[in-house]
């Protein structure tokens, strides 16, 4: 028994021994095949450096082989990528100081050279857009800014494109996103926009005026050619006053109305009666001295105290009593 029993135990042992040694390679293949295996996605690129040298083309999308310690991998995404650039304070060409916030947006189109290129394409881009951004705004007056600021928009890509795009970065669009003025100027310009208002709205009721009173001079012009017309408007407008119910109605009645009448009346030859013009009395002479009056209190004609004439002989004398008007 004893001698089947060591060779049992010693074919067991080897046999855990084998087990722990696929084991410890499976590990060791397992750990290598981790670092030497990597998944690059659709949005990334790998830039390759074997040895410290790059490799010219960068690699993926899909899985990628390497040999640890001797290769290494730097991932570059290839998205879209937003940068805030935070208020600055910026002085325009006229001299006002305004704070000035914007976005960027970039993109990068060579991930070799973005990596080779510049250190932190990220924090390179943004310090380029904060400095263009004082520069270009300093150039503009603040109601040019507040007025074009597409144009500004443009000039800012322009300024920035130009110094990322030797990093590989591509500028797609700059954005100015808020202007901030002092609360001086925000007063100044609302007074501004109220006095324009104003003034076009003084010009659009003066053209309204202008307008009517032409208008107003044409149905003038037309109602005078038809006389009938005339009298068709009063009553019209009698009628439109009396529906609202009132219990007192002023309603002028137009001249025109009446010529008719006196046509008529000049037709059948009558005349208007002559009037007698009384002449005023002759002042009244000075009194003599010493002579208070007449004796016995009578008043002489012709006096302010003389009675009226009762007939016309009195009143003219000897003299014609003017012709009646013809």
């Amino acid at each position: 028994m004893e001698s089947l029993v060591g060779p049992v135990l010693a074919s067991s042992g080897a046999l855990v021994g084998v087990i722990v040694a696929v084991l410890i390679v499976l590990f060791v293949i397992f750990v290598f095949l981790s670092a030497a295996i990597r998944v690059v996605t659709e949005y990334e690129r790998s830039v390759f450096f074997r040895l410290g040298h790059v490799r010219p083309d960068a690699k993926g999308p899909g899985v990628i082989f390497r040999f640890p310690i001797v290769d290494r991998l730097v991932k570059v995404t290839l998205r879209v990528e937003v940068v805030d650039i935070p208020p600055q304070a910026v002085i325009t060409k006229d001299n006002v100081t305004i704070q000035v916030d914007a976005v960027v947006y970039f993109q990068v189109v060579d991930p070799v050279q973005a990596v080779l290129g510049v250190d932190n394409f990220r924090f390179a881009s943004q310090r380029i857009a904060m400095t263009s951004l004082r520069s270009i705004i300093g150039r503009h007056e603040l109601d040019n800014l507040l007025a074009h600021r597409e144009d500004v928009n443009n000039e800012l890509r322009t300024v920035i494109a130009a110094s990322t795009q030797h990093w590989g970065v591509e500028v797609r669009q700059v954005e100015l996103r808020d202007i901030t003025l002092p609360p001086q100027l925000l007063r100044a310009m609302a007074r501004q926009a109220e006095a324009e208002r104003e003034r076009r709205a003084k010009v659009i009721a003066a053209t309204g005026e202008l307008e009517a009173s032409q208008e107003l001079s044409e149905a003038a012009a037309k109602l005078y050619e038809s006389p009938g017309a005339m009298q068709l408007r009063a009553l019209q407008t009698l009628a439109e006053v009396a529906s609202e119910h009132n219990s007192t109605l002023v309603f002028p009645i137009p001249i025109e109305l009446l010529t008719g009448f006196i046509g008529k009346g000049h037709a059948a030859g009558d005349s208007i009666p002559p009037v007698a013009v009384v002449p005023p009395l002759p002042p009244r002479p000075p009194a003599p001295v010493g002579q208070s009056g007449p004796p016995g209190g009578a008043v002489a004609r012709g006096g302010w105290g003389e009675s009226a004439p009762s007939s016309a002989d009195e009143l003219w004398g000897a003299q014609e009593p003017p012709p009646p008007p013809s």
